[in-house]
């Protein structure tokens, strides 16, 4: 079985409930990012060892919250020896609006595993884009290259949409598939 770690930032609890769902599909470690964007003891490592590595991120002012990209920044190590190279990589991200330019977070997710010579896991599903779409369906938001949530600014992390949460446990269970394919 691969070895799968989602490491994310939460900075209202949000972001978290979409790692615990995404994590719950991949049958992953959660590795969360702290208020002052560290690690805890033994995330490295943790991180080192994995086959896949799932990055989560709130979406603030289009791209990661300041906490993840230090974390990012603080990659330039295993970067610099190629030592997560072939890795699988996948990413997630919530946002307060609908659309709240959470492409460009995915982006940035996206050109981190780039740089880090990985291979990228996208959601592998289509849209709920029909007249009978409902705003609970999966993938509604409708985000190939990686899971999205919408959360009102004023809602708690409780009040989350299931379809959201349903949408992050299928994309954990899609990188998880991919990841026992290649291990």
């Amino acid at each position: 079985m691969a070895k799968i770690v989602v490491v994310f930032h939460s900075g209202y609890g949000h972001t978290l409930r979409m790692a615990q769902a995404v994590a719950e599909g991949a049958s992953a470690q959660l590795l969360a990012i702290d208020a002052e964007g560290n690690l805890p003891e033994n995330g490295w490592e943790s991180l080192s060892q994995a086959d896949a590595i799932i990055m989560g991120s709130p979406t603030y002012m289009g791209s990661v919250s300041w906490q993840f990209k230090k974390f990012a920044d603080a990659s330039s190590k295993p970067w610099f020896s190629q030592a997560w190279k072939n890795k699988l990589f996948a990413g997630f991200t919530n946002s307060a609006t609908m659309n709240g330019d959470k492409l460009s977070t995915l982006h940035y997710l996206f050109t981190l595993a780039m740089q880090h010579s990985g291979i990228w896991v996208g959601t592998g599903m289509m849209p709920s884009n029909s007249k009978a779409a409902q705003r609970n369906d999966i993938n509604f938001v409708g985000s190939f290259a990686g899971a999205m949530a919408q959360s009102p600014s004023d809602s708690k992390p409780d009040e989350m949409l299931p379809g959201d949460l349903e949408t992050a446990k299928l994309f954990g269970q899609r990188v998880a598939e991919i990841a026992g394919k290649l291990a």
